[in-house]
Parts: structure tokens; sequence; C-alpha cells
């Protein structure tokens, strides 16, 4: 068993000395990545970002870069020529990896460029543009017979004209915007990243809100599909260069984030297997000739017994580090594809073994829904079959410890002030 090991060992040695992570971002999303690449390799990431943020604070498996305005396309791409100069004689391949919405848009707009001297496992600029704005991502589920909730787009100009907006489904409804990159700049008084409605008067004073402060793309607005964080699901995707899907996972979100800019966000996932769904988005993903990582949020709707789409998101999720935990390292599949050229076999279907959680256990236990899914989340807990994405023994100086302990005790004030069934 050890000299089993001795080879894997000898056998990534000479890989990492082939290639460098840079990663784009600072966010738990980067962190994930980074432990995954230095999981399996042992390689240590570069991030660009923005601003240095708590989840890659005191890291010895990822060295942030903070630049300003590099989340503007002029800052960005003017860092970015600066780093294919500093790149231009190094003999490794470079695989830029972005993670998070605005840094995959950068990326998309400037592939052809950046192309030159990086690897960028993503989509074309044109393909980012209509599945990254939902109105026409809803179009496109249309087009590939994929279900999706009732909806109604509301536009700036409709709701100028018509204030009191009538909506063809009764209340509740889910409000959120069509474009989440416009959205992060938008500030307002009881701004969430999404609404849930309960009659008119609230959606009139909510739509005014958002207008008023200048947001100008479309709303969507569509029908509540009934039940808790548990109805939803989460499917990881890898689509290589020549557009085949070489992994799927599935995930049974438990909870969410209940903050008001951070609704949306998971803090609990079950592994689950859908050979159906996964089916379904695979032939879709492959007909449209996707690349790189896809991330689909949907929930059960026992209405009519499917699967409803919400969205894609065109890169790794930040909670998408629960399929390296459940056994599918995401950072060897970018290196199998693009580094080591390893040719396509077949799509492999992830059945995890662990339970993926971004807040203490004692939450978990108290806000989760009371039934069959609890149940089988408290065994994982009781067998010890969880992780987290930023607990990692293996990077845990003392201050990076206290760090931590801190982001995840932050959670118990949260749920105590903004937790509410849904």
């Amino acid at each position: 068993m050890n000299e089993r090991k001795n080879v894997i060992l000898t056998v990534n040695e000479k890989i990492k000395e082939q290639f460098q992570p840079i990663l784009l971002g600072s966010d738990i999303n980067v962190y994930g990545m980074a432990r995954s690449f230095y999981e399996e390799y042992g390689i240590v990431s570069e991030a660009h970002s923005a601003a240095f943020l708590s989840a890659t604070k005191y890291s010895k498996i990822v060295n942030v870069h903070a630049h300003q305005g590099f989340s503007e396309p002029e800052g960005f791409i003017k860092t970015m020529r600066e780093l294919m100069k500093q790149y231009a004689n190094d003999s490794r391949k470079l695989l830029l990896v972005p993670c998070g919405d605005v840094y995959t848009e950068l990326v998309t707009h400037y592939k052809d460029e950046l192309s030159q001297r990086f690897i960028c496992p993503t989509v074309d600029a044109k393909t980012q543009e209509v599945l990254s704005n939902k109105v026409s991502f809803y179009e496109t589920c249309e087009k590939y017979d994929l279900p999706y909730p009732k909806t109604l787009i509301i536009t700036k100009e409709l709701f100028q004209e018509t204030p009191s907006v009538e909506l063809p489904f009764e209340f509740p409804v889910a409000l959120k915007p069509a474009n989440s990159v416009e959205y992060l700049d938008v500030d307002f008084e009881g701004r969430k990243k999404a609404f849930i409605i309960g009659d008119q008067k609230e959606l009139d004073d909510v739509l005014a809100k958002i207008y008023h402060a200048g947001y100008t793309s479309e709303m969507i607005c569509q029908d509540f599909i009934p039940g808790d964080d548990s109805r939803m699901r989460v499917l990881n995707a890898y689509v290589d260069q020549q557009h085949n899907v070489r992994m799927m996972c599935l995930g049974h979100p438990l909870l969410e984030d209940p903050t008001p800019q951070s609704v949306g966000n998971y803090v609990a996932i079950m592994p689950d297997y859908n050979e159906e769904i996964c089916k379904k988005i695979k032939s879709f993903l492959e007909e449209i000739k996707y690349s790189g990582f896809a991330n689909f949020d949907m929930k059960y709707d026992e209405r009519d017994g499917e699967y409803k789409l919400f969205e894609i998101n065109l890169r790794q999720g930040r909670s998408s580090f629960f399929v390296t935990l459940g056994g599918y390292n995401l950072a060897k599949y970018l290196v199998e594809d693009y580094i080591l050229e390893t040719p396509f076999t077949e799509t492999v279907y992830g059945k995890g073994d662990k339970l993926w959680i971004g807040v203490p256990k004692r939450i978990l236990k108290k806000y989760i829904t009371d039934g069959p899914d609890k149940d089988e989340a408290m065994n994982y807990l009781k067998n010890k079959q969880y992780g987290s994405t930023i607990f990692y023994k293996e990077d845990m100086s003392i201050k990076r410890y206290l760090l931590v302990q801190h982001i995840f005790y932050s959670y118990y004030g949260r749920y105590k002030e903004y937790f509410r069934k849904k």
C-alpha cells in the first residue's frame, strides 16, 4: 500500500511541474478550488481578486493578490496583460479558473486575447451572454424542453407604465434579478439576492425600490414552488474541451444561508443520485457545445413531480467543494482534460458518501426541517461522514483556525435574526 502511494505521489510531482492554477477571486469558492488542486497535486494556487476576503486569509495553499479595479473591465484586462508578460517565459501551462459571476463574464469577454497565454476552460462570450441572463436562459429551457417555474418577465418599462404589475399566477411568488452582475452594484434598503413575495403591495414596493435604485434590466417573477430548502437540488458538471460531459454530481441541499445578501447560498448538502435528471442535462450541455464547469439549481415540485430549473452558473459554485469531498476532485477533471489531455471514455455519475457543511452542526440540528432528510443528515454527522470547505487540517495555523472558527460561529447570529420557515 505504501509503495503504491509513493508511486502516486511521484506521478503527481511530475504533473504539478507542468502547470500553475490561477484562480480569480478570493472567496470560499476560490478556497475550495485551491484545496482541490492542493489535495490532488500538492500545488499552491495563485489567486487574483479585487479584494482580500476572509475565506482565503492566512492560507498556505493559495496566494491572493488584490488589484484595484480588478472587477471592472479596464482594470481586469490591464492586470491580466501584466500577468501575461510576467509569465511570458514560464514553460508551465497556466489554468485560468474564474470563481465568480463577474470574473466568468470578464474571462469570456476577453477569452480570445487571454487564450494567447492562459488556458481558459469556459464557454465563449455568446454562450455566456445567453445562459447568464435569466430571461434568455428560460427561453433556452423552453427550446430544449427543460422544465422551469411559471415565469413573468418584468421590464423597467413595464413597471413604469404599470406600477402595480398584474401576475398570471397566485401569491406567494419568487422575485430575482435577471442580470445578477448588474444587480451587484445596486443598493437599497431591504436588498436581498432574491425575494419571496406574499402579496401585491409587497411586490409593488420591492419593484419600486429596485428600479429607483438604478437597476435597469429585467426582473424575474415566478410561481413559488412550495416546500423548504430540502426540496432543492444542485447539479455540478464538468464538460471537456470537446464538449463531452465527463462528470455529473447531484447534491441535495438541506439548508440555505438566511442572510438577505446571501439568500440561495447553501450551507448543507447531502449526496444524491438521479440518473434521469443527469442524462437530461447531459444531453442539453452536449447539444449546445458547452465547455467548463456548470452548476444548476433546481427544486422539486410536488404538484407535478418535476424538478424545475432556476438557473445555471457558468462555473463551479461556492458550495461545489461537496463534489471533491465526495470523491470527485474538481481540479482533477481540469488537469486531465487540459494538461494531461486524457481521452474521454465515459460520463461519471457521482455517488458521494459525505455530508458537506458550511455552518456549525448545532445549526443543522436546529434548523433543518424534521423528517427523513434530516434523519439521514444526522446519521452522516453521527458516523463522522462529513466535512467542510474551509476547515482543512493541512492548512490550519493558529491564525487561520481562529479565523475559520469565527466565520462558522458568526452564523448563530444570522440564523437567530433572519431565519424564517418557507
